[in-house]
Formats: structure tokens, sequence, C-alpha cells
């Protein structure tokens, strides 16, 4: 079976950083192009970060500069680096895979930034 699980979601105070991780199983990460998605209460779920299989990578304005999405295919795990988190950062994150043919998500980690 198939699955990809989100980890590392957490609550942290602005100005902080945390680290998501993305842990592929019952398949291999680096066939997959990866993103990151985030869905705040009463929003839409939009893009974060996406990392082809090449390495490239493309980020949300918001987030950019702010924000780095990695893979460690030795690890079978996508990553997304958060610093310099802010209030707007406040969601469930998702990762996605995708390939010709196939597009899975992962149940999703709370984040939330808060004093």
């Amino acid at each position: 079976q198939v699955q990809f699980v989100e980890s590392g979601g957490g609550l942290v105070q602005p100005g902080g950083s945390l680290r998501l991780s993305c842990t592929a199983s019952g398949t291999i990460l680096s066939i997959y192009t990866m993103a990151w998605y985030r869905q705040a209460p009463g929003k839409q779920r939009e893009l974060v970060a996406g990392i082809i299989r090449d390495g490239n990578t493309n980020y949300a304005d918001s987030v950019k500069d702010r924000f780095t999405i990695s893979r460690d295919n030795a690890k079978n795990t996508m990553y997304l680096q958060m610093n310099s988190l802010k209030p707007e950062d406040t969601a469930v994150y998702y990762c996605r895979a995708t390939r010709s043919g196939y597009d899975y998500w992962g149940q999703g980690t709370q984040v939330t930034v808060s004093s």
C-alpha cells in the first residue's frame, strides 16, 4: 500500500522554526514530483513549494526566502524547513506526490504559529 505520511508540525512562536517531513512507504519517493500544500481555516488549499525529480524547486511568493523544500531519496523523505514563521503560516500542511497517472496526498500535519 502506497502512503505518504507527514510529521513535524506543532505550536511555535512567531519568528520560530519548524521542519516538516513527508515519508513514503510502499513506493520510491524519487520517481515523483513532490510538493507541500497548506490549508488555513476557511481558505482554499494552496501550493507552498514544489520540487521535481531533478531537484529544481519553486515557492509561493509568501514563503520565498523563509521556507526551503528538499528531498532525500535515500531516506525516502521530503522536507520543508520553515524559518521566520508568521501567524499567517498557521495551517494544515499536506505533502503531495504526483507522476503520470498517480496523485497521492498525505493526511496533513497542523502548524500553529502563535504567541
